[in-house]
């Protein structure tokens, strides 16, 4: 009898041993994960405090190059404003012209640029594509250059008229587009002064 109480009471103290343990074993688990959770905070708010600094000098920087880009976004705007004002004035003056207008801005710029190479169309079997014409109107501006064109339709899909000059050896164009874009580039200035005022065109 003695024996078996005995036997309980050395259960009931390993038992207890064991429970102190276990409780020591999560006491330091539990101080363990808190220490290892205080760091991990420590390192989240860390991170975020970096983060924070990253985003505020990339915020500035950002602002910074978008002021620094103003007057350079303006000046595009102002190029362009410029550029879709003279394109239409460009186009509005085409449309006023007469067809015998433009039949005769074609033909002084197909003979100004054949005069500059003449010698090497003679003797020469010529090609004449015309483009926006009808036939009679491309003969007729070619006859003055050479008889004996073979005159033929330009597969060009611009709405601009244009005739072509095509040897082996040379190409000359005489063209409504290339007409306009020339007065576009030598008279540009003069042309934004008149549609926008001289203020604009200096920096407005």
């Amino acid at each position: 009898m003695e024996e078996l109480q005995s036997t309980e009471i050395l259960d009931r103290e390993i038992l207890e041993d064991a429970r102190k343990k276990a409780m020591r074993i999560f006491k330091q688990t539990e101080d363990t994960m808190q220490s290892d959770n205080a760091q991990w905070e420590k390192k989240i708010n860390e991170s975020i405090d970096k983060l924070d600094i990253k985003y505020n000098e990339q915020k500035y920087s950002e602002t910074d190059r978008r002021m620094k880009r103003l007057p350079v976004d303006k000046h595009r705007i102002k190029i362009e404003k410029i550029q879709n004002m003279l394109d239409f004035a460009a186009e509005s003056w085409y449309k006023s012209l007469s067809r015998d207008q433009i039949l005769k801005l074609l033909s002084c710029e197909l003979e100004k640029r054949f005069a500059c190479c003449n010698d090497l169309f003679s003797d020469r079997q010529i090609h004449a594509y015309y483009n926006a014409l009808d036939y009679n109107e491309a003969e007729e501006l070619v006859k003055k250059i050479s008889p004996a064109c073979l005159i033929k339709k330009n597969k060009n899909d611009s709405a601009y008229p244009s005739i072509i000059l095509e040897t082996d050896e040379v190409i000359i164009t005489s063209s409504i587009e290339i007409i306009i874009e020339s007065i576009l580039s030598e008279k540009r200035a003069e042309l934004t002064a008149s549609l926008l005022g001289q203020a604009y065109t200096e920096g407005a």
